[in-house]
């Protein structure tokens, strides 16, 4: 990725202090989101998908802290700024469309009221010209009849219509990048699909940059320019998602790819990664995936695998694993 970067990630590290030992939840993630483009960030329960991008937003919160690591948003290190400063960045900059829906909105609070306060909270603009504009990103989004849905509580509306409603408050101050937290999860396919469509037309329409953390490579291959695969807070591989899916590389991605059903082959039962994440009190003392790897060698075992670079002549950008099978290609990170 050589232009310059909206969100630049650098060896970001969150623990956890806990009674039973210090947990390293993200450990050395490295990011870059180009303008208007689309990040995935993939992996299964418990990679540090999540924990990354709540460090982002500076959510983390007792007993967790960032440690370690550069936040740099639009060629500013917002890792260390006070919770005043980051509450005038979160929204106004950066924002993030969580999980579930139902639990981030306020059930007592008509929805419009709620996206009002956001554009109130960042911008001197008077509460008629603020509810004009959530009427327009209601509109945006998709969701009919706005000015009867500015009224309607969270309960009132589908999941489908809490979730555009969340799409909406986090576009409505144009913020230079959104992070959506597995934003389709709770949705069924029809409404999932249209959640993504939504989603690319705003980043290509308001020059938004997205990460989207999923696990579901489906959704990553139909709606994403770049994908880091995380595994056990690290990034595992990293490339342009073309590149990914015509070549993975790591053995983590290669196992997430042969699990997905394919309608061209026939066969009596899905392949699965054998095992489960390791315990991040108690990680291997080699690679983090070398007890579930059906490719590891002996210094898998004992030593740590640096980024290295894992380019195919037809890619444009870097495309960098964390295995020794690559270490002829160099190294990439620190």
């Amino acid at each position: 990725m050589r232009e310059a970067m909206v969100l630049d990630i650098r060896n970001l590290r969150s623990h956890f202090f806990t009674a039973k030992g210090e947990v390293p939840a993200v450990d050395g993630v490295s990011i870059q989101v180009p303008p208007g483009k689309i990040v995935g960030i993939v992996g299964e329960s418990g990679c540090g998908k999540s924990m990354t991008a709540m460090s982002v937003m500076g959510l983390l919160r007792y007993p967790g802290r960032v440690v370690g690591g550069n936040i740099i948003l639009n060629g500013r290190d917002i890792t260390h700024l006070t919770r005043k400063e980051l509450s005038q960045v979160r929204g106004n900059e950066i924002s993030m469309i969580f999980q579930e829906p139902m639990t981030s909105l306020n059930p007592v609070y008509p929805v419009g009221k709620q996206v009002q306060e956001a554009i109130l909270l960042h911008q001197k603009v008077t509460k008629n010209e603020a509810r004009e504009r959530v009427l327009d990103i209601f509109q945006a989004v998709g969701i009919p009849e706005p000015e009867k849905r500015y009224y309607s509580y969270p309960h009132q509306l589908s999941g489908g219509l809490r979730q555009r409603v969340m799409i909406g408050m986090a576009m409505v101050c144009r913020p230079k990048v959104m992070i959506a937290d597995e934003p389709t999860t709770a949705l069924d396919v029809t409404i999932e699909a249209q959640i993504l469509r939504l989603m690319k037309k705003l980043c290509e329409e308001q020059g938004t940059s997205i990460i989207l953390i999923t696990h579901n490579m489906g959704v990553v291959a139909e709606v994403c320019d770049y994908v880091y695969v995380m595994y056990a807070g690290k990034v595992m591989e990293q490339a342009e998602t073309f590149a990914l899916f015509e070549h993975p590389s790591h053995p983590y991605t290669q196992g997430l790819l042969k699990s997905i059903p394919k309608l061209d082959e026939k066969a009596e039962r899905l392949y699965t990664i054998e095992g489960v994440v390791p315990n991040l009190l108690h990680l291997p003392k080699g690679c983090s995936f070398c007890t579930r790897c059906d490719q590891a060698q002996e210094r898998c075992f004992v030593e740590k695998p640096c980024l290295y670079e894992a380019k195919n002549d037809h890619e444009t950008d870097s495309h960098g694993v964390r295995c020794f099978q690559y270490e002829s290609g160099g190294q990439l990170d620190e």
